[in-house]
C-alpha cells in the first residue's frame, strides 16, 4: 500500500477502482516499400487490421446503442468509413500496384481523402474529416500492435491516470465507469477540472510522475475529499472507503433535492444564478428550468472540439439552439477565448514565452479579424431566437472597450446592408479578468452595458501565478483578501451605475466564495451545472444581512486560511454540506 498526498483536489468527492493508464496513441508512418511478391500477403494483412478495428469499433457502438447515447451515430459513422469500399479500392492498389507497406498505403490514402473532404463547401461532408482522422489512428494503432486506450468504453470502475486530458477525450468519456481523474499537470481552473466538476467524478490534478508510480490495474481510493491517493489499500481500509463513498453520495443526493428551488435567502432576497456551459450539449441545456439563463458560454469549446474552424453556419446553428432553448433569459456569449493554456488543432498559435500574457482572446481575435467577424456575425443573425448578451474577454484598457465597439458596430452596418435580421438590443459587455480593468471600473461601467469577473484568470494576474503550473499551486490563493477586496472595487462601481455584475469564474460555484460575493453586493453568479443544487442550498441558509457580515468581515482578514476557516465554520453553524 502507498500514498500519494500531492497535486490539487479539483472536484472533491471519492472514487474507488482500478488504475486505468492512459496515453494516447502517436502514429509514426514513414515511407515504405515491400517487394512485389508480398503484395499479396501486405493486402491480407490490412484486411485483417481492418477486421480488429471494425470488431472494435462495433462493441463501442453497441455498448452506446444500449444506453440510447448520442456518441453512437459517431461510432456508426466510423463502421462506414472503415468499411468504405473506396478506400478499399485505394489501399489495394498502393499495395499491389505501388508497392507500398501496408502502414504507408494506410496513412496515404486517408491522407488523400482527408484532404479532399477539407477542401468541400458542405459543412456535414467537411466534419467528417476528424472522423476519418480516428479511424486512420485506430488502424494504424492495430497495426503497430498497440492496444487501444480511450475513454470511451471501460469495462469496470476505473480511476484513469494521465498526463493530461483533451476536449476530444472528456467528450466521450465513459461517466458511469469513469470514478476518479488524475492527471499530472493541470489546476483547479483547467479543462480538465472544469469538466471532472461539471460531471461529479472526483479528481486530483497536477501529482507529478503519476503515470510512474501508478501501473495499470492497481486498485486506487482517490480520495478529493482530503487530496489523497491510496494505491493498493488493504482489504479492512478498502471497505472503510466504500461506507465513506457511499455516505458521500448520498449526502449530495440529498443536497440535489435543492436544484429545483428558488435561489432565494432566508429573508426572501433573490440571487440570479447562471450556467455556465461549453458545448450546448442536450445535457446542459436540460439545466435550463433550474437557473436564470446562461452566465457564461464558452464558445472556444466549439473550435477546440472540432478539427476544422467551425463555419459560421455551425455556429449559428449552436447559438439559436441555445438562445431559443433559453427564450427571455439572458445568454451570455463570450467570444473565442484561445490562447494560454487553450489551442486548437488547426490553428498554429505564436509561440510565446509566456502565453497567459501574450496574444490570446480579443489579442488573437484583431489578428484574425475575418474569424473575429464570422463570430460575431453568427452571434447577432442568432440574437433574434433569444436574449443575447455578447462578451469579451482579456479586456485591459479603455481602447480594447472602444476597438471591440468599433468592430461590433460594423459587423451590424455589414448585417444591415445585406438585410440579414439581428436584434438591435443585444447587450455588449467585458469580462473582468485583468486587474487593470478594475482599477478603472468607475469608467468601465459607464461604457458598456455589464460585465462579468473570471475569477481564474483574476486570481492568476492579481497573485502572478501560472495557473497551471502545479508546483507552485500554493501560491494560486483564490481566497486570498485581495481577491475580495478587488472584485469589491468592482461591486461598488457597477452597483453605482446600475450595471449588471456578474461573477462566471470557478468562485462563483464555490461553497466559500459565493457567500461572501453575495455579501459584498454581487447578486448574479454563474457556475458549472453541477454546483447549482449546493449553491441553493447554501443561499437559503442565510439572510442578506449575514452574508454582508461575513463579507465585512472576511475583507478585514489577513490571510487566506482564515477566510476559509472562518466560512466554512459559519457553515457548519447553518448546516451547509461543504461536499
Amino acid at each position: 500500500m502507498k500514498t500519494l498526498d500531492k497535486g490539487q483536489n479539483v472536484s472533491l468527492g471519492i472514487g474507488i477502482g482500478k488504475a486505468y493508464i492512459y496515453k494516447r496513441y502517436e502514429s509514426k508512418v514513414d515511407e515504405a516499400y515491400i517487394e512485389a511478391e508480398d503484395a499479396k500477403k501486405t493486402f491480407e494483412r490490412y484486411l485483417e487490421v481492418k477486421a480488429n478495428a471494425m470488431e472494435e469499433i462495433k462493441k463501442i457502438y453497441d455498448f452506446l446503442e444500449a444506453q440510447k447515447d448520442e456518441k453512437a451515430k459517431i461510432f456508426r459513422a466510423h463502421l462506414d468509413i472503415v468499411d468504405d469500399v473506396a478506400i478499399d479500392d485505394e489501399i489495394s492498389s498502393n499495395i499491389k500496384d505501388m508497392h507500398y507497406d501496408c502502414g504507408y498505403a494506410i496513412d496515404t490514402v486517408y491522407d488523400m481523402f482527408i484532404e479532399m473532404l477539407s477542401q468541400v463547401e458542405d459543412e456535414l461532408i467537411r466534419e467528417r474529416v476528424a472522423d476519418l482522422k480516428d479511424v486512420k489512428l485506430r488502424l494504424l494503432r492495430i497495426l503497430d500492435g498497440v492496444k487501444e486506450s480511450n475513454l470511451a468504453l471501460l469495462e469496470e470502475d476505473s480511476i484513469v491516470i494521465a498526463n493530461d486530458l483533451y476536449p476530444s477525450d472528456t467528450a466521450t468519456i465513459d461517466r458511469f465507469h469513469v470514478k476518479g481523474i488524475v492527471t499530472e499537470v493541470g489546476g483547479k481552473t483547467s479543462h480538465t477540472a472544469i469538466i471532472a466538476k461539471s460531471y461529479e467524478i472526483p479528481a486530483i490534478l497536477g501529482v507529478s510522475q503519476a503515470m510512474q508510480i501508478i501501473k495499470h490495474d492497481d486498485m486506487i481510493i482517490l480520495d478529493a475529499t482530503t487530496n489523497q491517493i491510496i494505491i493498493n489499500p488493504d482489504e479492512k481500509l478498502l471497505n472503510t472507503y466504500k461506507v465513506k463513498q457511499k455516505e458521500a453520495l448520498e449526502a449530495k443526493e440529498k443536497i440535489k433535492a435543492y436544484l429545483d428551488k428558488d435561489s432565494i435567502t432566508k429573508d426572501g432576497v433573490k440571487v440570479e444564478l447562471g450556467l455556465n456551459i461549453g458545448s450546448a450539449s442536450e445535457e446542459e441545456l436540460s439545466f435550463e428550468p433550474y437557473v436564470d439563463g446562461v452566465g457564461l458560454f464558452r464558445t472556444e469549446f466549439l473550435y477546440m472540439e472540432s478539427d476544422t474552424m467551425p463555419s459560421e453556419e455551425k455556429q449559428f446553428r449552436v447559438y439559436k439552439k441555445t438562445l431559443t432553448k433559453f427564450g427571455k433569459k439572458p445568454v451570455i456569449l463570450r467570444t473565442l477565448d484561445i490562447g494560454g493554456d487553450k489551442t486548437l488543432k488547426y490553428m498554429e498559435l505564436p509561440k510565446e514565452d509566456n502565453p497567459f500574457l501574450g496574444k490570446r482572446a480579443i489579442r488573437l481575435c484583431f489578428d484574425h479579424m475575418e474569424m473575429f467577424k464570422t463570430q460575431l456575425r453568427a452571434a447577432l443573425r442568432a440574437s433574434v431566437y433569444g436574449n443575447l448578451w455578447v462578451m469579451f474577454p482579456m479586456v485591459g484598457s479603455v481602447d480594447d472597450i472602444l476597438r471591440l465597439r468599433e468592430i461590433f458596430n460594423e459587423v451590424k452596418k455589414e448585417l444591415d446592408e445585406k438585410n440579414i435580421a439581428y436584434k438591435d438590443d443585444v447587450k455588449f459587455g467585458v469580462m473582468i479578468e485583468i486587474p487593470a480593468l478594475i482599477i478603472i471600473s468607475d469608467i468601465v461601467s459607464q461604457i458598456v452595458d455589464f460585465a462579468s469577473i473570471g475569477t481564474n484568470d483574476l486570481t492568476q494576474y492579481l497573485t502572478a501565478v501560472d495557473r497551471m503550473n502545479p508546483d507552485i499551486a500554493s501560491y494560486y490563493q483564490n481566497y486570498a483578501p485581495s481577491i475580495f477586496r478587488t472584485m469589491k472595487m468592482a461591486a461598488d462601481y457597477f452597483n453605482k451605475a446600475n450595471k449588471p455584475l456578474s461573477v462566471c469564474g470557478e468562485l462563483g460555484g464555490d461553497l466559500i466564495g459565493a457567500p461572501l460575493l453575495i455579501g459584498m453586493g454581487i447578486k448574479k453568479l454563474s457556475m458549472n451545472q453541477a454546483s447549482i443544487a449546493p449553491i441553493k442550498q447554501m443561499i437559503g441558509q442565510y439572510t442578506l444581512e449575514e452574508l454582508k457580515t461575513m463579507a465585512d468581515k472576511a475583507l478585514n482578514m489577513h490571510q487566506e486560511k482564515d477566510i476559509k476557516k472562518y466560512v466554512l465554520e459559519e457553515h457548519k453553524k447553518k448546516g451547509v454540506n461543504h461536499v
